[in-house]
């Protein structure tokens, strides 16, 4: 997979073509001495909120990595532990992302929302790499898990870690795959993805004045 590069939101180009995503995330440890965190994918200063009735993934790898970014006032470079899920392919039913973007000149923010797969036919990725900060799931069924590989290693069609803008996986790092990860009522922040192919069902967005549960996924 190409590497991507992520700059900093501005108002005045708020023209923004929005990823969905989600991650099986189950909880695991990572080391910064052991090296299993890396300077890796170069993100925005913004997380995203992401909401998902159902996720079913296959082929799971997961690895610790640090996503970095200029801070939303552009003055300071900041460091971002995430967790970087990927799936050879997976499918998302009844999916919600928003982001907020603050207007500094207007002393107020504007929230992105787009939802899609909640008409019968789920959104569909091949590919995909989540780079994810925080996950609450009310259930997670994993098939077939390995927890505690070493992060460089896979397993059949499982995705190789991912190389963008000086990322590593330390073969002493902590990883764990799964044939297939299970989700039940997800709700996750996360830095970034990436994906091969991204189909989107019902897509809808929609912009609006303000932030909090009533006008973000949650």
């Amino acid at each position: 997979m190409e590497s991507q590069v992520r700059g900093g939101t501005r108002w005045k180009r708020f023209a923004v073509v929005m990823v969905p995503s989600v991650a099986a995330t189950a909880v695991i440890g990572v080391a910064l001495a052991q090296g299993a965190l890396a300077a890796s994918f170069s993100v925005s200063g913004q997380e995203f909120k992401v909401k998902a009735g159902k996720l079913v993934g296959y082929d799971m790898n997961q690895y610790g990595a640090i996503d970095t970014g200029k801070s939303l006032d552009g003055k300071s470079d900041e460091a971002h532990p995430v967790s970087v899920s990927a799936f050879s392919t997976a499918e998302i039913t009844n999916m919600c992302q928003s982001v907020v973007t603050p207007v500094p000149f207007l002393n107020k923010s504007v929230t992105l929302k787009l939802t899609a797969g909640d008409k019968g036919t789920a959104v569909k990725a091949e590919n995909i790499y989540i780079d994810v900060a925080q996950l609450d799931a009310t259930e997670a069924v994993f098939s077939d898990i390995n927890i505690g590989v070493p992060a460089g290693t896979t397993k059949g069609k499982t995705p190789k870690p991912r190389i963008a803008d000086g990322e590593r996986s330390s073969p002493f790092g902590f990883a764990q795959q799964a044939d297939k990860a299970e989700l039940t009522n997800v709700e996750q922040t996360a830095w970034a993805t990436s994906a091969g192919t991204f189909k989107l069902s019902g897509l809808h967005m929609e912009l609006n004045w303000g932030s909090g549960s009533k006008v973000e996924c949650y």
